[in-house]
């Protein structure tokens, strides 16, 4: 399984991921899901995968080989365009195996999160589905998921906000990402995490984070310990006084009886 995540915020982009993966016939334990093509100055676009290994892979070479030619994510004139030909990608593979995939019951299982800013354009997420299509985050969807997304959601959806920092989503990402691997084994470590500085055109910070990182860690111990110190000082719940249950079962009875019986 997999678990992926991208924010954005007004300072840029946070992206995450795990690198477990389970896929059948691929017999793979851990995989990087994290993939970069950056032009310094000009361009960078992070894409994170879920689905099948194989397919993913395919798509990523694809894409690799392209852009190392100056073709495709190296000429887009914009993220959105950058999603268009990802998708585009997508469809190349799907015409050379969908159908021997199915013939074997198989199914084409591929999603795409795309992040990153083209020179003199606004950073942005797309989500790009098995059928090539984009969807863009939004004001009003400041990230985006592929994978085990239940679980890492609540926090995003509680904490995430356009004027979050982007150290403070970083948090929340690592946060998510712990969510999801505490209730799903299918989801773990290492984790790959990336900040990008709206218009830096670069990619300056990222890190490796491992199942022994003190960071990780920290964070991990710092929030469950938050938590319940925050739970306990809840107020209390009230709860209306209630008579004894057999009290209350004797007076109702009596009360069904004709009034010559109730002495």
């Amino acid at each position: 399984m997999t678990y992926c995540l991208g924010i954005m915020t007004k300072e840029g982009l946070v992206l995450a991921s795990d690198s477990r993966t389970n896929a059948g016939f691929d017999q793979v334990n851990t995989c990087k899901k994290m993939h970069q093509f950056v032009q310094p100055g000009e361009r960078v676009f992070v894409i994170l995968v879920s689905g099948s290994l194989s397919i993913s892979q395919s798509v990523i070479t694809l894409l690799r080989d392209d852009f190392d030619a100056g073709r495709g994510l190296a000429q887009a004139p914009s993220l959105y365009e950058a999603a268009r030909i990802v998708g585009n990608c997508v469809r190349r593979v799907s015409d050379l195996d969908r159908s021997s995939l199915e013939r074997d019951s198989f199914s084409f299982n591929v999603h795409l999160l795309l992040g990153g800013q083209v020179k003199g354009q606004e950073p942005n997420l797309y989500l790009i589905y098995p059928q090539g299509n984009p969807l863009a985050a939004t004001e009003d969807s400041l990230y985006l998921q592929l994978g085990e997304c239940k679980y890492g959601r609540p926090v995003l959806d509680r904490g995430i906000q356009a004027s979050t920092s982007l150290e403070v989503a970083a948090k929340y990402a690592l946060l998510s990402l712990d969510a999801a691997m505490r209730s799903n084994v299918t989801v773990g470590p290492p984790f790959d995490l990336l900040l990008y500085q709206k218009d830096s055109l670069n990619v300056t910070r990222y890190r490796r984070v491992g199942a022994g990182d003190r960071d990780l860690n920290l964070i991990h111990a710092s929030w469950e310990q938050s938590l319940r110190r925050a739970v306990e000082q809840l107020p209390d719940i009230e709860f209306e006084a209630q008579e004894p249950a057999e009290i209350k079962s004797t007076q109702a009875k009596a009360a069904q009886l004709p009034q010559k019986f109730v002495s």
